[in-house]
C-alpha cells in the first residue's frame, strides 16, 4: 500500500472519533473602550494604579487604519525540528497553502500563535483549527486564547502540547485551516496550510 493511501472507511472512522462537542452557551460583556475604563473611577488612588497596571499608562495612539488585532506569525514548536517551523502571517496569505511544513510521525509540538492589540481591549480571543484529509474534516478543535488589552509588545498564545499521529495511515498531507476570531465572531484572520507526516523529519 502506497504510504498515503487511506480508505474513505478509516477516515470516516478517524472523523467519527472526533465529532464537536455541543456548542457552549456562552455570551460575551459589553465592551467597554480603553478609554472609557481608565476614566471609570479616576478620583480613586488605588483603582487607577491597578488599572495602569492592567491597561498601560495611557491610549495608545497606534495607527487608526490598522486592524485592532493583527496576527503575525504562526509556528509550530517542536524540541526534534532541525529547522524552524514559521509563517509569517503578514504576507501572502494564499502562498501558504502551497507550503508545506514536514513533521516527524509521533512527535510532540505546540502552535504558537503571535498576534498584537494595537486600540482597544480585545475579548474572547479564540483559535479555531479543522482539519482535512483528502477532502474530509476528520478534526476541529477551538482554543480559548483570552481576552488581551492594547500594547507596543506582541502577544503568544501557545495551544496544549500535541502529538504528530504514527503509522503508515497516519501519513501523509493533512490541510489545516485555521481561523482567529474574538467574542462578536469578528474573522481577524484566516488561513491555510498543510502538515506533511513522514516516517523521518528528511523522508
Amino acid at each position: 500500500m502506497a504510504e498515503d493511501e487511506v480508505t474513505p472507511e478509516q477516515l470516516a472512522a478517524i472523523a467519527a472519533e472526533n465529532e464537536e462537542p455541543e456548542p457552549v452557551n456562552y455570551k460575551p460583556p459589553a465592551q467597554k473602550s480603553v478609554k472609557e475604563i481608565q476614566d471609570l473611577d479616576k478620583d480613586d488612588e488605588s483603582l487607577r494604579k491597578y488599572k495602569e497596571t492592567l491597561l498601560g499608562p495611557g491610549v495608545t495612539s497606534a495607527d487608526p487604519t490598522i486592524p485592532n488585532v493583527q496576527v503575525t506569525r504562526m509556528s509550530l514548536v517542536c524540541e526534534g525540528s532541525p529547522k524552524p517551523l514559521i509563517l509569517d502571517l503578514k504576507g501572502d496569505l494564499e502562498a501558504l497553502k502551497k507550503q508545506a511544513f514536514v513533521l516527524k510521525e509521533g512527535v510532540e509540538y505546540k502552535i504558537k500563535i503571535s498576534f498584537k492589540v494595537n486600540r482597544e481591549i480585545v475579548s474572547g480571543l479564540k483559535y479555531v483549527q479543522q482539519t482535512y484529509r483528502k477532502g474530509l474534516r476528520i478534526d476541529k478543535t477551538d482554543y480559548m486564547v483570552g481576552s488581551y488589552g492594547p500594547r507596543d509588545a506582541e502577544y503568544d498564545f501557545l495551544t496544549s502540547l500535541e502529538e504528530a499521529p504514527t503509522g503508515l495511515v497516519a501519513r501523509g498531507q493533512y490541510n489545516i485551516k485555521s481561523k482567529f476570531t474574538d467574542d462578536d465572531k469578528h474573522d481577524l484572520l484566516s488561513w491555510e496550510w498543510n502538515l506533511n507526516i513522514k516516517k523521518d523529519w528528511t523522508d
